[in-house]
């Protein structure tokens, strides 16, 4: 989702039009709990992600200066994925999140 200003007028809105969705909250984490990750890393910690999907959020979350894409020239090429400071801000929500949904996600019986 595009953050467009005349849309985003509350906080809220602004927030969810850059971390909104499935995705961009697990890849931070992700990224947070793994410190830096490779792109097929990435795709392996988050199986049921597409090639295409991942790619777009860590564009999205790159042009949010949420994360920080670092390309090493060689071959073969490098690509590193990190938080940058900004990103880092995000924690303490996603960390309130886990504990909300550890304190209220359904128990599944083992049969």
């Amino acid at each position: 989702m595009r953050w467009i200003p005349e849309e985003c007028s509350c906080s809220v809105t602004y927030t969810l039009a850059i971390v909104g969705g499935k995705w961009k909250w697990l890849i931070l984490y992700k990224l947070w709990d793994n410190k830096i990750l490779r792109y097929g890393e990435l795709k392996r910690h988050i199986p049921h992600i597409t090639h295409k999907m991942l790619s777009q959020q860590l564009k999205e979350l790159e042009v949010a200066h949420l994360i920080l894409r670092r390309e090493y020239h060689q071959v073969p090429p490098k690509v590193e994925y990190s938080l940058t400071e900004k990103g880092r801000t995000l924690i303490p929500i996603l960390q309130q999140m886990a504990e909300w949904g550890a304190a209220n996600k359904p128990v599944v019986e083992k049969k």
